[in-house]
């Protein structure tokens, strides 16, 4: 589904990613972590072609993400992006920002696109609260949205880059839940987070970052049991304790 092949990428002379391969299946639930700015965000934002990046290959279902003549605004309509401020249109109602993708860029009625954005509403729990807007929602409601919105264009993988992170700690689990159904369906996702007891739970496979450059990438069990790197052991030790 995913194929990330000896990708570099630069900030001016700064090497933010070095020269990582990884691929992730369809189906597979791909959890990315590792300390503060080892490239882990940078890494899942080249997938869609958010980051552009200057060596190496990305294909996503076939499709060449680097390629110039790559249409990636259709591509990005096909992988859900879940951001960890949420990015939601704070002037839009919660139905109006379900919509507004599906309409814009999927070529769907007003009338389908509200069936579509209001399954997946009902789906995380939030069906009621379909005419508020973004700052009448907690922030838990509102990353819950904007999976529902992301879910409403019918995406082929989802990426998550540290969705609970930008939440009180009450409000991760409500999340968190709605991404273990989503793991459970079947559904591609690749997810940059740093809460580990997901990651033991739905997880298939675990790649660890460091300076930008992939240390390890193995099943859950080979991670959570013994993994190879004494930089991830180190990592586990205190995330975990």
């Amino acid at each position: 589904m995913i194929a990330i092949s000896n990708l570099s990428k630069w900030y001016g002379q700064f090497q933010v990613l070095a020269d990582c391969t990884t691929n992730v299946a369809k189906g597979d639930v791909m959890v990315i972590c590792g300390p503060s700015g080892s490239g882990k965000s940078t890494l899942i934002k080249t997938v869609n072609g958010l980051e552009p990046f200057q060596q190496g290959n990305i294909t996503v279902a076939g499709i060449s993400v680097g390629d110039p003549r790559t249409d990636l605004p259709k591509l990005r309509a096909r992988i859900g992006m879940v951001f960890q401020n949420f990015e939601l249109f704070p002037h839009l109602s919660v139905r109006q920002n379900l919509n507004l993708g599906q309409v814009q860029v999927l070529g769907r009625s007003e009338e389908e696109a509200t069936a579509r954005g209001l399954l997946y509403l009902d789906r995380v729990g939030l069906l009621s609260q379909q005419d508020k807007f973004p700052n009448q929602l907690s922030g838990g409601q509102q990353q819950r949205v904007a999976i529902a919105r992301a879910l409403s264009m019918d995406p082929i993988a989802m990426l998550f880059d540290e969705p609970t992170s930008a939440l009180d700690p009450e409000m991760i689990n409500e999340v968190l839940d709605v991404m273990v159904g989503l793991a459970q369906e079947g559904m591609t996702m690749m997810v940059v987070t740093h809460e580990m007891g997901f990651a033991r739970k739905v997880a298939n496979r675990v790649v660890f970052m460091d300076q930008g450059r992939i240390l390890e990438d193995c099943a859950k069990e080979e991670f959570f049991g013994a993994p190879r790197s004494e930089r991830a052991r180190e990592f586990l030790a205190r995330i975990i304790h």
